[in-house]
């Protein structure tokens, strides 16, 4: 059945158009320069999250139901089904809050994208990489333009924008990969997004919020095989007025801006505007670790020297990361902007080795994140949602003085991107607890020479233990 993409759908018809004819040729070379790096970040924090409790749980539990031995899950000697393979890989990816984000779109977008198309790729022997490449922006280009699009609102009041708006970047990344139409393309990303979910409660401590990427993840697979199939989807799914995404999940018609669906596609590459973290906490926490850090090279104190600290930020950062912290369980201590101050003060580092679950009640962590209030900037959230994580940061030491420090953005971010030397460094560090040293150099050298692979396949080989 031949799919009908009529209808007011002018803004999902401009990213499907998009999304369907990019070429590798249509890509700057910066971009397909920072999207490889992006990538190598991403495998890097999934293969380092193979052996974290939950993505052991969700290996055991879909190993048992699901008999098909096609996709590896990364990092380790396992193949599932396509989609359950997506689902694990994009959980390992988000697991240990280490992998990137686009700020301003609020979203982890390698999570999602990664672990569609590489399944894809496996689906599909021969494709290039640099087919690979030009699937792998798509997917990098849309996710973000839909959370432009919904804007802080979308999180603050409750969705967990990482797998509500990742569902578009899947499907945008997966259909690309697949080499869907423009017309089955519009399918794709319709039936990806009916599929959209996530709670911001799970970030109080539930291993769930560490799945809702491969979940989502999962879900624009979906979109993009069943379109191929001729499966029909919402044609309009981004602007239908009475149950399309964006008038469904925002609370009125005056918070979000479809123009940013579409705006300066082919010119404005969102892909740039994707950072990496070097701490491993939620991205709302970095500036403000990136201001104590400043202030202790000018003047040297620990967590006995501080007698309180007042962080002003925007009023997602307040509602993301501000509450008081109450130990349940490493989801809730890498969310929480008290506790991971503490953890700085206290160790000098807020990476992997700092987050373990004896570590989630520690008594004098919870003392020192006691000193620790957030509190609401409405100029800093009048700057809108590109500065959604600057703050403002005042901190008093025992003996009086009053130290301060502004951060607009952290490092890694889109305005201060991180060294090829410091990426290739974190992935290395990270791909090393799952995979021996020589193949770590072997998927490393291919990611970075995408461009010259015959086969994007090779990577599932590369990927598996």
């Amino acid at each position: 059945m031949a799919h009908d993409a009529s209808g007011d759908n002018r803004y999902t018809r401009g990213i499907a158009g998009f999304v369907s004819k990019l070429t590798y040729a249509d890509i700057p070379p910066e971009v397909i320069a920072r999207i490889k790096l992006l990538m190598l970040d991403a495998l890097g924090c999934a293969l380092y999250g193979a052996d974290l409790e939950w993505s052991r749980m969700l290996q055991r539990t879909l190993s048992e139901v699901d008999t098909t031995r096609t996709c590896p899950v990364w990092g380790t000697d396992l193949r599932l089904s396509a989609p359950h393979a997506a689902l694990v890989n994009g959980t390992q990816v988000q697991g240990f809050e280490l992998d990137d984000v686009h700020r301003a779109g609020v979203l982890h977008v390698g999570a999602v994208v990664l672990p569609a198309l590489i399944a894809v790729a496996q689906m599909r022997p021969g494709m290039s990489g640099q087919e690979f490449l030009a699937a792998g922006v798509a997917g990098y280009e849309i996710g973000p333009r839909v959370g432009l699009c919904m804007g802080p609102e979308h999180i603050a009041q409750g969705w967990h924008s990482g797998a509500t708006l990742g569902v578009f970047s899947a499907a945008a990344g997966a259909a690309r990969g697949l080499g869907l139409d423009a017309s089955q393309t519009v399918h794709a990303l319709g039936i990806a997004g009916t599929q959209a979910a996530g709670l911001m409660a799970a970030q109080y401590g539930a291993m769930v919020k560490r799945m809702h990427a491969g979940r989502s993840s999962q879900s624009g697979l979906y979109g993009a095989l069943f379109a191929r199939a001729g499966f029909t989807g919402i044609v309009n799914v981004l602007e239908s007025e009475y149950g399309g995404f964006c008038t469904t999940f925002s609370r009125s018609t005056d918070r979000f801006r479809l123009d940013e669906l579409t705006a300066g596609l082919g010119s404005v590459w969102q892909t740039m505007g994707v950072a990496l973290k070097f701490y491993a906490c939620v991205g709302s926490n970095h500036t403000t670790l990136d201001a104590i850090r400043d202030m202790q090279a000018e003047r040297a104190f620990g967590a006995e020297d501080v007698a309180r600290i007042v962080v002003h930020g925007s009023r997602v950062t307040m509602d993301h990361v501000g509450w008081r912290y109450v130990p349940q369980g490493l989801t809730s201590a890498q969310l929480n902007l008290p506790y991971c101050v503490a953890t700085w003060l206290l160790d000098g580092d807020c990476f992997v080795d700092q987050f373990t679950e004896d570590k989630v009640a520690d008594p004098q962590r919870m003392r020192v994140a006691e000193k620790v209030s957030v509190r609401h900037d409405d100029e800093i959230t009048a700057k809108g949602a590109q500065y959604r994580h600057m703050v403002r940061v005042e901190l008093w030491l025992t003996d009086g003085t009053r130290l301060e420090r502004t951060v607009e953005s952290a490092r890694g971010s889109e305005h201060r991107f991180a060294s090829d030397a410091d990426v290739i460094e974190k992935f290395e560090k990270l791909a090393e607890k799952a995979l021996p040293r020589a193949r770590v150099t072997e998927l490393r050298d291919a990611v970075l020479g995408l461009e010259r692979l015959p086969d994007a396949s090779v990577l599932n080989s590369l990927l598996a233990r």
